[in-house]
């Protein structure tokens, strides 16, 4: 899986005032990331607010995508959700032509054991014709996957390539790259703590700050897994205030504040998310 290597962004989706998806804006997002030089374009995953999509908005988001896109960059595309059965029926329910690979995160709320995490990635494995990442991110799913489950997915599963780590934990980070299949990637899934990752293994990185600062990330990014840390820590440190302030109120909200001061889309997000505070804003703004 070289394509899954490198700078991933996960797209934010771009809405209009009514709060009806803004595909212009999709577009010109599309072509600023593909111009930006990421390695790869993450559709419908959490920053692009899927929760709050319809499964046939989440079809037109990625048809329009890939339609911008002509088969420039792989893409990922997100699904998941803390019914597996109904994952599964949502999964039969798209069409998947031109996508890479799965996206998907472990199931939230239900705060299943590290068995029903488990079982319930093996029903998708045994189910999906394309590649899955695992998606670990305690912060929203209430429950972290664990190294074991990790490894045993990995070890278990053909289909099962990869795992974007957001749980923050370094610790477990390392000890997943240390005793991981050769093959299997470990891919950051925090901005902020990229560069550390990869200095102990990490291939790579699925953004949310790229969306409006690819270049800038994809140095970071580049100049880390090629082990020139000096460059990498000098995108790193010119990025990390923006980084904590994207998250400081809620994600996609910040980020969307930097795409709305860059002239690419509308400053919207949809209930419950509401855009972030008039303080944060206009901090963000002159960070831009």
């Amino acid at each position: 899986m070289n394509e899954l290597k490198g700078l991933g962004v996960a797209m934010v989706t771009p809405f209009k005032k009514n709060k009806e998806i803004d595909f212009i804006a999709l577009e010109k997002l599309t072509n600023k990331l593909i111009e930006g030089g990421v390695d790869y374009l993450v559709v419908m995953g959490t920053t692009g607010e899927s929760a709050t999509l319809s499964s046939s908005e989440k079809q037109a988001v990625l048809e329009a995508v890939k339609k911008t896109n002509q088969d420039r960059l792989p893409l990922v595309f997100g699904i998941g959700g803390n019914d597996t059965m109904k994952m599964k029926e949502e999964y039969h329910s798209f069409d998947l032509s031109g996508v890479s690979a799965i996206l998907t995160a472990s199931p939230y709320y239900n705060k299943p054991s590290q068995e029903g995490i488990y079982q319930h990635y093996k029903e998708l494995a045994q189910l999906s014709k394309l590649p899955i990442i695992l998606y670990n991110v305690p912060a929203r799913t209430g429950s972290n996957m664990t190294t074991q489950t990790t490894l045993r997915l990995a070890r278990e599963f053909d289909n099962i390539v990869g795992i974007k780590e957001a749980s923050g934990n370094i610790s477990q980070v390392m000890e997943i790259i240390h005793e991981k299949p050769k093959d299997f990637l470990l891919i950051s899934g925090d901005d902020a703590l990229t560069l550390p990752m990869i200095a102990c293994g990490a291939e790579g990185l699925i953004s949310v700050i790229a969306n409006s600062h690819p270049e800038t990330t994809k140095e970071l990014v580049q100049k880390g897994m090629s082990g020139e840390y000096d460059s990498a820590r000098v995108a790193h440190y010119s990025l990390l205030k923006l980084i904590d302030g994207i998250f400081e109120d809620g994600n996609p909200g910040g980020v969307k504040v930097l795409l709305n001061e860059q002239g690419i889309m509308e400053n919207e997000v949809r209930l419950p998310l509401v855009p972030v505070n008039k303080e944060l804003e206009s901090r963000l703004r002159s960070m831009n």
